[in-house]
């Protein structure tokens, strides 16, 4: 489980976790109405979940630095972890997430 998802401006949508230190096990960051991201300029790996409207998961990749994502038509969100822990929260294609 991930305790706590910071929902950024739009300056810092825009910068997403460029720049910052690697998250928490239990840290993430949404960012709404995204289909596709990428870690130029970030140090770590990440896990990144994609998910339509209704929180069910589109895909989940793990990116490393410099690298893009591929796009997803249908997201709607998007939730970027450290690296391993959609595996080890059980989160794969087809999980509903709820989003409180």
């Amino acid at each position: 489980m991930v305790a706590s998802l910071r929902v950024p401006s739009a300056l810092l949508r825009a910068r997403g976790l460029i720049g910052s230190q690697e998250p928490e096990p239990d840290e993430g960051l949404l960012l709404r109405w995204c289909n596709q991201v990428h870690t130029f300029g970030m140090k770590y790996p990440i896990d990144v979940i994609f998910c339509d409207r209704r929180g069910v998961v589109l895909r989940v990749s793990t990116l490393a630095p410099r690298r893009v994502s591929r796009f997803v038509p249908r997201a709607r969100y998007c939730i970027e972890l450290r690296a391993g822990r959609a595996r080890e929260c059980g989160i794969d294609v087809g999980t509903r997430l709820e989003f409180a």
